[in-house]
């Protein structure tokens, strides 16, 4: 097993770096997966650094998890920056996500994937 012991389900993440998956009937919305490990940082303190990414017909971003840049928990310039990286996008907005672990990760992932799908009438 190549995973950190502290996090058995980070090989499962790790597998689907580069992986696009189509996901409903119609073949429109399609998702991105993105990991690979990095050297631990203040910034990424789980030593992965992700991208998981939900995509409309036409290309948009729809919901994406990653942990690639500073996000500001309150917007405006008195909003402080979190060290951490991990946030998640999705109506626009980017708020700070709590990252746990892989596992959580992908589950988090996944419903606001069939959230999404199901807030725009698509069947799975």
């Amino acid at each position: 097993m190549s995973g950190s012991s502290l996090d058995p389900s980070l090989d499962t993440l790790l597998d689907l770096d580069g992986q696009v998956l189509v996901v409903d009937a119609q073949g429109g919305h399609w998702v991105r997966f993105r990991a690979k490990r990095v050297p631990p940082t203040p910034e990424r303190p789980h030593g992965i650094d992700y991208s998981l990414t939900l995509h409309g017909p036409d290309g948009q971003r729809l919901i994406g998890y990653d942990n690639a840049h500073v996000v500001r928990p309150t917007p405006g310039p008195s909003g402080r920056r979190r060290s951490r990286h991990d946030h998640r996008h999705r109506h626009g907005r980017v708020r700070p996500y709590a990252y746990e672990d892989a596992a959580t990760l992908l589950a988090d992932f996944w419903r606001d994937v069939h959230a999404v799908l199901t807030e725009r009438g698509v069947d799975t």
